[in-house]
């Protein structure tokens, strides 16, 4: 019972936030850091040079002061170049019931540190941790999108070591994070393949799908012209759907996702109503509070308020977000960092 209360605490939250307003978010998308190893052709966040960011001291006090996250979803950057990566899991692990833990890597991190600090990770007990390894095509055009000349190989290399440690590790899932952009579309079959053929074991379902999308307080790529073509979009996802198979749940609302996005691209607006500020919130390694990655509209800082974040919540900035919100005026965007809390109470309806 004691393993399962997890479980059972994140699936009742996840759907009350379908039916009713939470008292506060159960996910975290927290970007602990801006530092990037990448070069990537659709993200500017390899060309800051963060300084100020919150240190573990302040990341231990505010998960001391904000206990209700279930779900922590790190990003970056790259958040492996956070030497003290996994006490900002312990922090969060020690002070909330987390059921879930997300996190990506670029690969381009020494690879036996990487391991070392994924299993630490592991041990802390979170049920269900899930490792993303980015893989944006076959070798030469993964390398020339990310920036960095041998990255396509670190990557298949990282995602098998990862994968073996599936064995030992239950609550360890890896998967390969493929983005959509102008630069690779109507190229994922030939990334398949290519993947396939260094790791026969890999399927479709072993693939997350996003789309490059513009975001001017995360990717800092608010004027660019990253996005894949309509058409090009809606017959590679619809492809990509035709080769899935469900193994369970996650590959479920993964489909489900896909789906969504499908929807997003053909309709140019998401299919759910947006969870931000409600079932989620999105950090940035300053402290910043965002109603999510993709909506440029900063609503507090952790660090003038004490580290707590409910009176963020309740500031006037936050209310005129979420009237946004209840009004189909906030930025329209489908990411799995807001999307996923949408689908876990509607999933039925897009299967």
């Amino acid at each position: 019972m004691e393993r399962l209360r997890p479980l059972l605490s994140f699936s009742y939250t996840a759907l009350k936030s379908n039916l009713s307003e939470l008292s506060s978010p159960y996910k975290l998308n927290f970007a602990v850091t801006l530092k990037c190893q990448s070069r990537c052709l659709t993200c500017n966040i390899w060309q800051l040079k963060p300084k100020g960011e919150l240190s573990i001291e302040e990341i231990r006090e505010l998960a001391s002061k904000n206990r209700s996250f279930k779900w922590l979803a790190i990003t970056g950057g790259e958040p492996f170049l956070r030497s003290d990566i996994t006490e900002i899991v312990r922090a969060f692990a020690e002070a909330s019931n987390l059921y879930m833990l997300t996190l990506p890597t670029n690969s381009l991190c020494n690879s036996g540190i990487v391991l070392s600090k994924l299993k630490e990770m592991l041990e802390r007990g979170v049920p269900h941790t899930v490792i993303t390894v980015s893989i944006d095509g076959s070798e030469e055009m993964h390398d020339t999108i990310r920036g960095i000349k041998g990255n396509y190989r670190k990557a298949i290399s990282l995602f098998d070591l990862m994968h073996n440690m599936q064995d030992e590790y239950k609550n360890l899932s890896v998967v390969f994070g493929y983005t959509m952009s102008r630069f690779n579309q109507g190229r994922f079959m030939e990334t398949f393949e290519s993947v396939k053929n260094e790791l026969p074991y890999v399927t479709c379902s072993d693939f997350h799908i996003n789309i490059a999308q513009n975001s001017g307080n995360y990717y800092r790529n608010a004027l660019e012209h990253i996005a894949v073509e309509r058409s090009a979009a809606e017959l590679e996802l619809s492809n990509i759907l035709s080769m899935r198979r469900n193994r369970g749940i996650t590959d479920a609302i993964e489909g489900a996702f896909i789906k969504g996005m499908l929807y997003f691209v053909r309709n140019g607006r998401p299919p759910l109503r947006c969870r931000s500020l409600d079932a989620s919130i999105f950090m940035d390694s300053f402290g910043d509070i965002y109603p999510s990655i993709m909506w440029d509209m900063k609503i507090g800082n952790v660090r003038e308020a004490d580290y707590h974040i409910g009176p963020i919540l309740l500031s006037e900035a936050a209310a005129h977000a979420k009237e946004m919100i209840r009004s189909g005026k906030d930025p329209s965007h489908w990411t799995s960092c807001e999307a996923y809390q949408a689908l876990i109470g509607h999933l039925p309806s897009l299967l």
